[in-house]
C-alpha cells in the first residue's frame, strides 16, 4: 500500500468526521461527493473495519471511527507544528550552514568572512568543505558552493562574487639578497616556489618554465614561504593582496610595485569566484543573508 495515499484517505476521513457529513465536507476540500465518499469507502477497507455509519439524512461515527479521527486530529496538529517549525527555521537567520569552497580561497577569505558573519549571527554554525570537488547540489547536502569558473551551472542561481588573477611576487629580503628579475624570463635563474601541479607560469603570451626550487601542495605554504624570503611566488590575487598592501610581497614585472597596481601587474587573467546554490522557490533567510553578506564582503574588496 502506498503510504501516502493512506495519509491522504485519513485526512479526507478526518474532515467528514469533523463534518458529519459528506456533501459539507466535499464542498470545504473542493472535491466532489462521490471521490470522497469512494475514498473513504476504501479506507475502510485498508483498514477492515467501519469508520462511518450512513443512513440517507447524516452521518455518525462508529467507535473505531471516534479512535480514528481522534489520531487524524493529533496528525493534523504534528504536520501544522512541522510547518510553524519550517517557517521560524525559513526565516531565522540560525541553524547550520553548509558550504564547499575551493580550498584556499577558504583559507585566503571565506574562513575570516564566515567568523565575522557568525560574530553578527550567533546563532549560526558553519560545515565547511575545503576541496575542489565541484559537487552536484541538487544531489548533496550543501547550501552554498563557490567555484572559479567561467561558466556557472545553469540549473543553480548563481551569483559573481569577484574577479582574480595570478600575480607573480616576492618579498624585499629576497630582492635584497638575490636582486630583482626584470623579465618574465629572468626566473629561471631565480629560486621560485612552486605548487604541486605547476608547471610553468603564464604572462600574458608567454609561457615561462621556471626552476623548481621549492615544490609545494599548499598555496597559503607558499605564500608564506615567499614572504620569508625563500623565492618567488605565482598566486592568486586574493591571496596575496594583503601582503601586498602591507608591503610584505612585491608585486614583480610592474613600473609600479605598490598594492593599488595589482590589476595593472596581473601575470594572467585568471577566473571569477561564483556563489551558487539550488533554485528553491522559498530559499532560507540564513542562505539569503550569508549570499549577501559575501556579494558586500567582495565588493568592499574590488572598490
Amino acid at each position: 500500500m502506498k503510504e501516502h495515499k493512506k495519509i491522504e484517505r485519513l485526512l479526507l476521513f478526518g474532515e467528514v468526521a469533523s463534518q458529519l457529513s459528506f456533501t459539507k465536507a466535499a464542498q470545504q476540500l473542493a472535491i466532489s461527493k462521490g471521490y470522497l465518499s469512494a475514498q473513504v469507502k476504501q479506507l475502510e477497507h485498508e483498514l477492515a473495519t467501519p469508520l462511518l455509519v450512513r443512513t440517507t439524512r447524516n452521518v455518525r461515527l462508529t467507535d473505531a471511527g471516534i479512535a480514528v479521527a481522534k489520531q487524524v486530529t493529533a496528525m493534523r496538529q504534528s504536520m501544522l507544528a512541522i510547518a510553524r517549525f519550517t517557517r521560524a527555521e525559513q526565516d531565522e537567520i540560525a541553524g547550520l550552514l553548509s558550504i564547499t569552497a575551493p580550498q584556499q580561497f577558504t583559507m585566503g577569505k571565506l574562513a575570516t568572512w564566515c567568523a565575522e558573519f557568525q560574530q553578527r549571527y550567533p546563532k549560526i554554525t558553519f560545515s565547511l568543505d575545503c576541496s575542489y570537488t565541484k559537487f552536484d547540489l541538487m544531489a548533496n547536502d550543501f547550501d552554498i558552493a563557490l567555484r572559479a569558473t567561467k561558466m556557472p551551472p545553469e540549473n543553480l542561481v548563481a551569483k559573481k562574487l569577484l574577479s582574480y588573477s595570478y600575480i607573480c611576487c616576492v618579498s624585499p629580503s629576497y630582492v635584497a639578497k638575490h636582486g630583482k628579475p626584470l623579465t618574465p624570463a629572468d626566473l629561471t635563474q631565480h629560486l621560485c616556489l612552486l605548487g604541486a601541479k605547476d608547471e610553468s607560469w603564464q604572462f600574458g603570451q608567454d609561457t615561462i618554465k621556471p626552476s623548481k626550487t621549492f615544490v609545494i601542495n599548499d598555496k597559503a605554504i607558499i605564500r608564506e614561504q615567499a614572504i620569508s624570503g625563500l623565492g618567488i611566488a605565482y598566486l592568486p590575487s586574493y591571496l596575496v593582496a594583503q601582503a601586498l598592501a602591507q608591503g610584505q610581497l612585491i608585486a614583480l614585472f610592474s613600473d609600479n610595485d605598490s598594492a593599488n597596481e595589482v590589476e595593472q601587474v596581473s601575470a594572467s587573467p585568471g577566473l571569477d569566484i561564483y556563489l551558487l546554490r539550488p533554485q528553491l522557490i522559498r530559499p532560507p533567510k540564513k542562505v539569503l543573508a550569508f549570499s549577501e553578506f559575501l556579494v558586500d564582503k567582495c565588493s568592499l574588496e574590488t572598490a
